[in-house]
């Protein structure tokens, strides 16, 4: 499941730079998650780039013309057009070369023109050699670019081009690309800035040194809510127990393993938390005694004695700050209104977010959800089945309707 959300790029503007580096292969595929994605993306190669990709690539991927040259077909003012109609230029790879003109302000090709043109928010995205990278001159480059207003999403460690080894100057992978340009198209909102506390996936609990009692959360949910919300601007602490899915680009990840583990984990986030969100399935019991060594089938006890875990929303109560908007979630299988309403209020919630285990499409390990939204004031919001990416903006959309009014 791709916990990115596709809601900033429909129907906007991309111009896609691409720059004369080995890594520059990576960029048709960013280009096709872009346009997948509703984006129009307009594509600015230089002539360097040319020589690793061909034009028609883009043209294939995007379904647009791509641009090479300043004076292209008597085209004089196309860096004017580009960047005026972009929403967002984002440069990938962004050679040291490229990073160099930049940072001087020269427009002596189509792309750096379009630059100087731009007032759109731009993403730069190096990729080179690590002792290019390394060097004080692209350093005091990429600290000047900084401080013109460009982001630059810092290289990666890794295998570099053949013969080179491995170390920092590898481009980011193009889903983490496309990630960093949704935060970049994002409209800021009231969740911008804003320390978010999320949790996710299941816990577990030893029964023995190779068993646990668990729960068939995947943790898609929390993941596609940590994800939206670092979108959005927020500052982002992912809590999540052992997840199914690859944990988002952005958020702070703190992996946990039992329910002890995670309320421990959420007090500590409490402390400096505007939002908590409890998307977690924490487990509800945990064995009375764990077993020294493996239980055997033939000397395994007729039962096992449990106890009930920590109830991490009740235990953490005193932990909450002042104004802090708190989004608990009710997995029912009977009842499922009157007991999440009896959640939110016993758990003194601001929001719950319900929904049925017994319906298809909803729940635990699939990548739809359908919810009903219930808030203090005796509110109820019914969702249709959609996506988990964009029920997770639902519920950050009410987050911000309450954080808006306080």
């Amino acid at each position: 499941m791709s916990l990115a959300s596709t809601r900033p790029f429909a129907s906007r503007r991309v111009l896609l730079g691409v720059t004369g580096g080995i890594a520059s292969y990576k960029s048709a595929w960013l280009a096709r998650l872009l346009t997948k994605a509703g984006a129009a993306v307009d594509v600015v190669m230089t002539r360097a780039a040319t020589e690793f990709v061909g034009p028609v690539t883009f043209e294939a991927l995007t379904g647009r013309p791509v641009h090479t040259g300043l004076f292209d077909a008597g085209r004089a003012l196309e860096h004017v057009t580009l960047a005026r109609a972009a929403d967002a230029i984002v440069v990938a790879p962004a050679t040291a070369d490229f990073l160099a003109r930049a940072a001087s302000g020269q427009a002596d090709d189509l792309l750096t023109a379009c630059l100087l043109a731009a007032t759109c928010p731009v993403l730069l995205v190096p990729a080179m050699n690590d002792r290019m990278w390394a060097h004080p001159q692209t350093q005091r480059n990429v600290h000047h670019l900084g401080t013109l207003g460009y982001r630059v999403l810092p290289p990666d460690e890794g295998m570099l081009a053949a013969g080179e080894g491995s170390g920092p100057g590898r481009m980011p992978e193009p889903e983490t690309i496309f990630a960093h340009a949704g935060r970049l198209l994002e409209t800021p909102g009231p969740l911008a800035g804003l320390r978010v506390a999320v949790t996710a996936g299941p816990t577990r609990e030893a029964l023995d040194p190779v068993r646990f009692l668990s729960n068939h959360s995947s943790g898609k949910m929390g993941a596609a809510i940590a994800a939206a919300a670092w979108r959005r601007g927020a500052d982002v602490d992912l809590i999540a127990g052992p997840l199914a899915v690859a944990p988002p680009v952005g958020p702070r990840v703190t992996a946990v393993e039992t329910t002890a583990d995670m309320a421990d984990a959420v007090r500590r986030a409490l402390a400096t938390a505007d939002l908590l969100v409890m998307a977690a399935a924490p487990a509800d019991f945990t064995p009375a005694a764990v077993a020294p060594s493996k239980i055997k089938k033939g000397s395994r006890p007729p039962t096992v004695a449990l106890d009930f875990t920590v109830d991490i929303l009740a235990s953490t109560r005193d932990a909450r700050r002042p104004g802090a908007v708190i989004v608990g979630f009710a997995l029912e299988t009977d009842d499922v209104m009157a007991h999440a309403r009896a959640k939110l209020e016993a758990k003194e919630l601001d929001l719950i977010v319900v929904n049925d285990a017994t319906e298809e499409g909803a729940g635990f390990a699939v990548d739809t959800n359908r919810v009903t939204l219930l808030d203090r004031a005796g509110g109820s919001e019914a969702l249709p089945l959609m996506p988990k990416s964009e029920v997770a903006d639902a519920i950050l959309d009410r987050v911000e309707g309450l954080l808006g009014g306080r």
